[in-house]
């Protein structure tokens, strides 16, 4: 069983903003796969189903984005996450999609662990968790311009004419964690984190 997280911030006003990519790529795979998040477990909206051949939770914390850990740490432990898979590692077993503000627009990094790269969703999930090792899907969000007021940005939602680039980005970042599902973090890093 593998865990699929996309971190954001509940409720209708943060839909469409920034900082909830995570939330978007869920609902992506959600109806792509036909996995309906109605459970209601560990402050999150959960939907169990199949993505690749495996089994998968995808996962929605409705913490909020600081206290995303709290959520993620309880459905670790329910789950006792363990590899079961010769090609992947137990970080492979959590998948923990977020934003990233340092990263251009559009671009993604997948990394098998590392830090948290200021991200308070990553904080909360390694300081709850103890650990870094889990795998995480980076989503750029950086414009081309200077940002004067980053909390105020990553919180404003994309423009309606950003919109159709957003699903873009998405249809690809949704690709990227199949590939991760299907093949192994390294063939999707291979893959994915390429600059072209």
């Amino acid at each position: 069983m593998r865990l699929i997280v996309g971190l954001g911030n509940p409720g209708t006003e943060y839909e469409w903003s920034r900082h909830n990519l995570g939330f978007m790529l869920i609902d992506k795979l959600s109806a792509t796969a036909g996995i309906e998040l109605t459970q209601r477990v560990c402050q999150s909206r959960v939907g169990r189903g199949d993505l690749e051949g495996c089994a998968v939770k995808l996962v929605k914390p409705q913490t909020f984005m600081n206290l995303s850990g709290e959520a993620v740490a309880c459905l670790v432990a329910k789950h006792k996450l363990a590899s079961t898979d010769e090609k992947s590692g137990p970080g492979e077993m959590l998948i923990v999609v977020s934003d990233d503000l340092a990263l251009p627009l559009g671009k993604i990094r997948i990394r098998a662990r590392g830090s948290a790269g200021g991200h308070n969703g990553l904080k909360s999930i390694i300081a709850a968790l103890g650990t870094n090792e889990f795998t995480r899907v980076r989503i750029g969000i950086q414009p081309e311009h200077p940002i004067n007021d980053t909390k105020r940005f990553v919180l404003d939602s994309f423009s309606r004419s950003a919109r159709a680039q957003a699903e873009k980005i998405l249809e690809r970042s949704a690709e990227a964690v199949r590939t991760i599902v299907r093949d192994g973090v390294l063939k999707a890093m291979s893959s994915y984190n390429s600059d072209k």
